[in-house]
């Protein structure tokens, strides 16, 4: 049987990951998930998320191109995401992931369009992480992919509750996730085939712009609202998604 070509194997991840996303969206728009369950799968996921940027992102990328360029490339992520957080911010998408308190368009004209591109702001940096995964060894992270799918279940559940409770129709919030997960796909394809030829150093520093945007829309968004709601346990819970990430990528070393 003939080997699947390893830019359709990134696509293929990135698109699995992203549909978590939209199989967020499903439930969280047909049922009534209750806010504190959604808090504490958000908070979980946040927790995943952090132990795959530190010991998959991170790590890796001081191997591959040193502290300098890891640096550099983490603190230029983080800065580009909180600028254009920051921006999306004054359009109406502070509170993209929320399930309770998004604005109308009546309310912020315009807050629909900023809460797509803040999406797909926060959905971009961890597809592409995938694609650069599969540079080094010929196949994707398995701790990248499910720490991406993990937090992305509860992401678009919340802003599809929000969003309906908003006003905006299903056509519009399933074509958002729908775009976003394809755009997933298309990301994770773009990290492994743009950065095949490059240089180790250049590698290891998109693979920490990736990681600083990520952990920035982590500080600015998820982590917050997980506490909205969880705040009584949303640390435990945060340190059991780190925790069985953690374990994830030792039982697979």
């Amino acid at each position: 049987m003939e080997q699947v070509p390893m830019w359709l194997q990134a696509g293929g991840w990135g698109l699995v990951a992203g549909g978590a996303l939209l199989l967020g969206a499903l439930v969280g728009y047909r049922y009534a998930v209750p806010a504190r369950l959604v808090a504490a799968f958000m908070a979980f996921g946040s927790g995943v998320l952090i132990s795959a940027l530190s010991f998959e992102l991170m790590d890796e990328a001081f191997k591959t191109g040193g502290l300098q360029a890891t640096a550099l490339g983490f603190l230029g992520g983080a800065a580009v995401y909180t600028l254009v957080n920051w921006w999306l911010a004054q359009g109406g998408a502070r509170h993209r992931k929320r399930s309770g308190c998004q604005p109308s368009e009546q309310e912020h004209g315009g807050s629909g369009r900023a809460i797509a591109v803040g999406a797909l702001l926060d959905g971009i940096p961890e597809s592409i992480v995938i694609g650069l995964s599969m540079l080094g060894g010929g196949k994707a992270s398995m701790v990248a992919v499910t720490a991406i799918f993990l937090s992305n279940v509860p992401e678009g559940l919340s802003s599809a509750a929000g969003m309906k409770k908003a006003g905006r129709s299903a056509g519009y919030i399933f074509g958002i996730w729908g775009t976003i997960a394809a755009a997933s796909g298309l990301s994770a394809l773009a990290g492994f085939t743009l950065f095949e030829a490059v240089s180790p150093a250049t590698v290891a520093a998109t693979t920490a712009v990736a990681a600083g945007a990520i952990l920035a829309m982590l500080a600015d968004t998820m982590i917050p609202e997980a506490f909205a709601e969880a705040h009584d346990c949303a640390g435990l819970i945060t340190v059991l998604g780190f925790l069985a990430a953690f374990a994830l990528g030792k039982m697979g070393a």
